[in-house]
This record gives C-alpha cells, structure tokens and sequence, in this order.
C-alpha cells in the first residue's frame, strides 16, 4: 500500500520511529530505530511495508529496498511472523543472510533471534536460488554507498550502538568483549551496530 514515506522524523523508540509527514505522524517499527536518534528533526525517506491481519495493523520501514524486499520474503516462510523478520534484520543484513541460506548454513541462521533448526531449515527450501535479485552477487558493499549521509563519526555514535545492542537482549558482558577492537576504528552507529553484531553471532 505504502511504497516508501519522505518526511522528518520526529521520535525514536525502542522498537519504532515517527515519521511526520504534512501533519501525520506514522508509527513505522524498524529493525534498529536507534541508528536514527542523531536524525530527529531531519527529513528522510524511509521504505515500508503494511502489514495487516484481523487483530493488527502495522507499519514496517527500512532504510533500503533491499532490506525490505528481504523482510517481505521472509514473510513467506512458514514459521516466521514480521517480529521474526524484523528480528533477523536487527541482526544481521541482507548478504549475510542471503550467503547463509544459498550456502544452506544452518549454524549460521539458528543464531538469529527465534530461528530454530526447523525454521532455518524451512528458510532454505523456500527461499534458496529465489533471492538473487535482492542483492546481486552478493555484493558486500551493500551499504556503502550511502555512508556519506552519515556525521563524522564520535564516541556517541558508539554509545548510540551500545544503546542499540542492549536493546537487542545483548548483555553487558558481551558488548564489552567486542567493544576494544571495534573502538579502533571511527564508524557510524549503523556500522557498528553491523559490525557488532558479525561479530556477536560468530
């Protein structure tokens, strides 16, 4: 119903932002909305999907075509709801789950939030050979492209993936194991938030 929405974004919660367009505000859950909170005030556009049953009706939004091309495929596995979709995108990102189903790595899948061996293995026979079109090639610079759009990065974008991590049911413990090798480098809160979590589900 709703292709994408251009508009300024006006709160970030734990599970959704709001995004104000000419005098609405649309309640749009994403997979991290913290990568948003240095954005409150600025305008973007954000790609969402409308999901509707009898007992809910739910804007889910993306940061990239990509992302919800995914998200809408997962939908079609038997086993995985929007929660779990949008779970397995908080985790990880399009080419690696991609990789991990054509390569039938169900080690890899299990890790994510909610998937257990059945799921992974549903997610393998209905989606392998099907997602090449999301992202071609695999390519691994998905995101890439748009970094530019990003501040330069600072201690609080690693604060603001801390924030996000937490969120995710991260614990204490294992964000400051991965925290020193990360805080090597100048990122932005969306990649580390990425990056954390490659290496979190290792």
């Amino acid at each position: 119903m709703f292709e994408y929405i251009k508009g300024s974004i006006e709160s970030v919660g734990p599970e959704y932002i709001v995004v104000e367009n000419q005098g609405i505000g649309y309640q749009i859950i994403t997979p991290n909305p913290f990568v948003f909170s240095r954005q409150i005030g600025q305008y973007i556009k954000i790609y969402t999907y409308h999901y509707v049953r009898e007992d809910i009706m739910a804007l889910y939004g993306f940061q990239a075509k990509e992302e919800k091309a995914l998200f809408t495929k997962l939908l079609n596995v038997s086993g995985i709801g929007p929660k779990g979709a949008l779970a397995i995108l908080a985790s990880g990102n399009p080419e690696q789950v991609i990789a991990a189903i054509e390569s039938e790595d169900e080690a890899f899948l299990i890790k994510f939030p909610g998937v257990g061996k059945k799921t992974a293995r549903q997610m393998i026979l209905d989606l392998k050979g099907k997602l090449q079109a999301i992202v071609p090639d695999y390519f691994p610079d998905l995101f890439t492209a748009g970094e530019d759009r990003f501040q330069q990065p600072s201690l609080a974008e690693w604060e603001e993936a801390e924030l996000a991590l937490k969120a995710l049911g991260y614990s204490d413990k294992e964000i400051r194991k991965i925290a020193p090798e990360l805080q090597k480098e100048k990122l932005s809160t969306d990649q580390y938030i990425k990056k954390a979590l490659q290496k979190l589900l290792r």
